[in-house]
């Protein structure tokens, strides 16, 4: 590559790292003279790429936002890094319904790697395992999810065309307080102002999204991820499982994660000692029993059941299989 192209690439790359260069800190990494810099950003707008001018005795350069995406230049660093993340997203279905945007994104970055740098993202990607399997795709479409991030991030109403589980179609509008990635879904959480309750929504399952005229006031320390997951331990399931736990709610919630239990631990009345003097309360709405037996042994921590009475059955026979698996022996053991 002759060098004076080389040096219109090495400005692309100094001015996409962000911030004003002056000319001449660009003259001194690219060995040039000041009027060489400037003949080297006029290339560069001739090649449509986004170069603003600043006057001024601190003036200099700097990349302004472009009609279209300008070339970029990657470190090896950065050119990993990237594809490694596409790959990340695409298992954890953080990506949107045009899931082969990620594929051919990482195929361009691959097409112009050195050699050396693509064998040696070959090596990692070969050796690399994942401890679970993809999540199963749910993304929402990219017109949903950038006009529903707008509104959440100005305080927009939007207007929503949603599909819900049992495959009721419905046409609402929501003030949207944030979004949260969960479990390889997209949720939208905020308040249904004709209802003045609190929804959430799953991305996928709206077909359109359109924002209002107007803004609205987001409450004060309102957690968009913890609201999630109360909506989720609080949904209506086939068993209501209502228990008190003698320990506290740090230690409960350690072991039962928010999805899965809400837990309040109420003023103790027997003093602050932590490890016998506080009870926690831990609701549950679950389909099946057979596994929250192991869940509160999980706690080891003495509980009492307040609901439903067939789970004391389900915790005693557990407990005698724990007993008796307890007294065997293996087949070379003494007697």
């Amino acid at each position: 590559m002759p060098r004076p192209i080389a040096r219109v690439l090495m400005l692309l790359e100094l001015l996409q790292s962000g911030g004003l260069r002056t000319v001449a800190e660009l003259a001194a990494r690219l060995e040039v003279d000041e009027r060489t810099v400037r003949r080297y950003a006029d290339h560069l707008l001739d090649l449509d790429v986004p170069v603003e001018s600043v006057r001024g005795r601190h003036g200099g350069y700097r990349l302004a936002p472009g009609y279209r995406m300008p070339p970029l230049m990657l470190s090896d660093d950065e050119a990993l890094a990237v594809l490694l993340g596409l790959i990340a997203g695409r298992r954890a279905g953080l990506m949107t319904a045009t899931g082969s945007a990620s594929e051919t994104a990482a195929a361009k970055i691959r097409r112009v790697l050195p050699q050396r740098l693509g064998h040696r993202l070959d090596a990692v990607l070969d050796s690399l395992a994942f401890t679970g399997p993809p999540s199963a795709p749910a993304a929402p479409e990219t017109a949903v999810l950038l006009p529903v991030a707008d509104a959440v991030r100005h305080h927009r109403p939007v207007s929503i065309r949603y599909t819900a589980a049992d495959g009721r179609h419905s046409e609402r509008t929501l003030h949207p307080y944030g979004l949260v990635a969960h479990s390889g879904r997209w949720y939208v959480t905020g308040v249904d102002p004709a209802l003045g309750e609190d929804r959430t929504f799953r991305l996928d399952r709206i077909a359109g999204a359109r924002t209002l005229p107007g803004t609205f006031d987001p409450p004060a320390g309102f957690d968009p991820a913890e609201r999630l997951l109360s909506a989720m331990a609080s949904a209506p399931y086939r068993h209501e499982v209502t228990v008190r736990v003698e320990g506290t709610a740090e230690h409960v919630r350690a072991r039962l994660p928010a999805a899965v239990a809400i837990v309040e631990e109420p003023a103790s009345e027997g003093g602050p000692d932590a490890e016998t003097g506080h009870w926690s309360r831990v609701e549950m709405r679950v389909d099946r029993l057979d596994w929250v037996p192991a869940a509160l042994a999980s706690l080891d921590r003495p509980f009492v059941i307040e609901r439903p009475e067939e789970l004391r059955a389900l915790v005693t026979r557990f407990a005698a299989r724990l007993a008796e698996s307890a007294r065997r022996r293996g087949p070379h053991e003494a007697t």
